[in-house]
């Protein structure tokens, strides 16, 4: 057996792997047209412009029709989404159990309580049943996100929102192109909002947001809502809600409309390394790749690993470590529980008001405490490896062998 690296032996991977190169040469000729059109004629490179419409219809497109509104983060995506709704202050929305802090902060500052549902125990995303449980007279809606590439089972919550007359809002910040029985994430629930900020499976430069609906109304709503409430008509009124500025730029945009042309041949290649490493791993005693929803294509915006340390000699920790030492890039735990960030506990959202949990007009729990022993259960029973498009097969097989070599070191 050879000795780990973590124990003085050799590496298993002694070169970095291959950055994402995500932005290229055909992005640079189009930044640049951009910016000689704006030196020729002398206006001002813009928002609500020509770049931008053409990166919202050409991302309309790829998600097989519709709505799209760009604007400028995920988070904001996710804002204007929930702005959409028109939905009263107060209003309860079920967020994800397992998230970034931009897939629940703004259910808060569009005036509403986050409630958090639990898991499914099997991956990081919630459940029909972790949802059900969370739902009251106050719910007004309900945010699915589709973890690490990974479509949640929308059906049976689809089903459930239904029933009790909920909007689904899909966050797809982490699934750009996931399929679910055929339907691609985002076109399922009834508005989306998209993260196509540097790290996600497109870009629209080091940050941006889409937010995409096949609903001609709630689109006008959410893109009135990213733009101070104009109402986009040449007469007045001007302004009909209150909004914030969330635009998009036509630079941002610009990038948008290349990365949309690259998006197909990045998603395969990251489906075709997820499922090399699931095959391979078929004979792995200890680790697995993460269960996934029957009937879905998983996109792998990471590789989420299910460890069983009932056959192992160490903890997970160790595991890690050890797989850390051999050159892979690995993440012992993915810890987003909204619940137990502590602005969340400390109700620190406006001042030390504890608004809006604190507000006397709101008639839920103020000091809400969620049972979420599934989402702690999978943090603990999974771990993360991280990888991108470029990777090749080759470095797909040190990722392998990596694992291999210290399943079988610690291997009971």
């Amino acid at each position: 057996m050879t000795e780990l690296a973590i124990n003085g032996g050799p590496k298993v991977r002694t070169q970095p792997f291959p950055p994402r190169n995500l932005v290229g040469e055909e992005d640079r000729a189009a930044l640049n047209a951009l910016i000689d059109d704006a030196l020729a004629t002398g206006k001002v490179i813009n928002y609500n412009g020509p770049a931008e419409k053409k990166y919202e219809q050409d991302f309309a497109e790829w998600m097989g029709g519709g709505y799209a509104d760009g604007v400028n983060s995920g988070t904001n995506a996710l804002f204007c989404a929930i702005g959409a709704l028109n939905i009263d202050a107060l209003s309860e929305i079920i967020v994800p159990p397992i998230t970034d802090p931009g897939g629940c902060m703004p259910v808060l500052f569009a005036g509403c309580v986050p409630v958090v549902a639990d898991s499914d125990p099997r991956s990081f995303n919630a459940s029909a049943e972790g949802i059900a449980s969370r739902i009251t007279e106050r719910t007004r809606a309900i945010i699915v996100a589709h973890i690490a590439g990974e479509a949640a089972d929308m059906d049976p919550i689809m089903e459930l929102a239904a029933k009790h007359n909920l909007y689904v809002i899909e966050d797809c910040s982490q699934c750009h192109g996931a399929l679910y029985k055929g339907r691609k994430v985002g076109s399922i629930g009834h508005i989306a909002a998209f993260s196509t900020m540097s790290g996600k499976h497109h870009c629209t430069g080091g940050q941006g947001g889409v937010v995409y609906t096949t609903n001609e109304n709630l689109h006008i709503e959410g893109k009135r809502f990213a733009d101070r409430g104009k109402t986009f008509q040449p007469n007045p009124p001007y302004n009909v809600r209150a909004g914030l500025n969330c635009n998009l730029d036509d630079i941002g945009a610009t990038i948008g409309s290349c990365q949309i042309k690259k998006l197909p041949g990045m998603l395969e290649r990251r489906w075709h390394n997820g499922e090399m490493l699931k095959q391979a791993l078929l004979k792995n005693p200890a680790v697995k790749v993460g269960w996934q929803v029957p009937d879905s294509k998983c996109i792998y915006w990471f590789f989420r690993l299910t460890i069983d340390t009932n056959v192992l000699k160490c903890d997970k920790k160790t595991f890690c470590d050890a797989l850390g030492a051999e050159g892979i890039l690995v993440q012992a735990d993915y810890a987003n529980i909204p619940c137990k960030g502590q602005w969340f506990i400390d109700q620190r959202v406006f001042g030390n008001s504890g608004y809006p949990w604190q507000c006397p007009a709101y008639k839920g729990d103020r000091h809400p405490v969620y049972d979420m022993h599934n989402a702690e259960e999978a943090i603990a029973k999974n771990f993360i490896i991280y990888e991108n498009e470029r990777y090749t097969d080759d470095d797909m097989k040190d990722i392998i062998d990596a694992i291999n070599k210290v399943t079988e070191y610690y291997l009971k």
